[in-house]
């Protein structure tokens, strides 16, 4: 283990009991899972521009709690690192940001200003912008279902071929057009109040934020994904090259 910290020098002293102790996933990977994640970790923290908004302070666990979260998305990805040559920098606020909004109203052709609150946001080209007090409290609660950085940097995954539409970059014609049926049926369901208690509502925005809400199920409750909604499991799968419900069964029958 010694061997192991001199190596990440330039992570935070004790970085690895911060993730730990703030990160549920860790306890779930093995120990070269927990090798490639330190590289993730160490590529986020040092190469990206992190900025701190309304005077929060930016401390090594803000840090390396993000970076672990927007890491494990990318664990199995052979691109790594490279899959987020988009994110620039990551914004953080120290909670939940309220701006002014103008958004249609309820006749066709008027508009309503009003306030909209966002836990985190990310552009095409621009920042991934992230809220702490959810961040940290998703980061220790999977079972809830819901991660601002998983679902932001899973955005940024999905416009690594310039569009927005909710289908990521895939291997193949046969690969997209399984994801599409499989990801176009769960949309339909959740718009028609069918898609189950697992996936929250907003997924019906749009297939953007349907691939957004999914991910977030499919590392925080894959058992129950997987049981419930197979198909969608599968194309996760196949997509991050993960299988978080085997983790999450291997740490369970070892007792944890």
């Amino acid at each position: 283990m010694g061997l192991f910290r001199k190596r990440r020098a330039t992570l935070a002293e004790g970085w690895e009991d911060i993730v730990a102790g703030a990160v549920a996933h860790w306890s779930h990977l093995d120990d070269d899972e927990r090798d490639r994640m330190a590289d993730l970790v160490e590529g986020l923290v040092t190469t990206k521009r992190w900025e701190a908004a309304q005077g929060f302070e930016l401390t090594d666990e803000v840090r390396t709690v993000i970076a672990a979260q927007a890491a494990l998305l990318v664990l199995g990805l052979e691109a790594g690192l490279d899959a987020y040559h988009d994110v620039g920098s990551i914004i953080v606020h120290p909670s939940t940001m309220r701006f002014r909004q103008l958004s249609g109203g309820p006749i066709p052709g008027t508009v309503v200003d009003g306030d909209v609150d966002l836990l985190g946001e990310a552009s095409y080209g621009g920042p991934v912008v992230i809220a702490w007090d959810a961040a940290r409290r998703n980061a220790r609660h999977p079972e809830h279902g819901h991660d601002v950085v998983l679902h932001e940097f899973a955005h940024k995954l999905d416009m690594l071929d310039h569009v927005v539409d909710g289908t990521p970059p895939l291997p193949d014609a046969e690969a997209r057009q399984r994801w599409i049926e499989v990801c176009t049926h769960e949309l339909h369901l959740l718009r028609h109040g069918h898609g189950g208690h697992l996936l929250d509502p907003y997924g019906a925005t749009n297939p953007a934020e349907f691939f957004a809400v999914a991910t977030e199920v499919f590392f925080d409750r894959p058992i129950d994904l997987e049981r419930h909604k197979p198909d969608l499991y599968d194309v996760l799968y196949a997509f991050y090259r993960q299988d978080p419900a085997e983790r999450v069964r291997r740490h369970l029958a070892a007792g944890g």
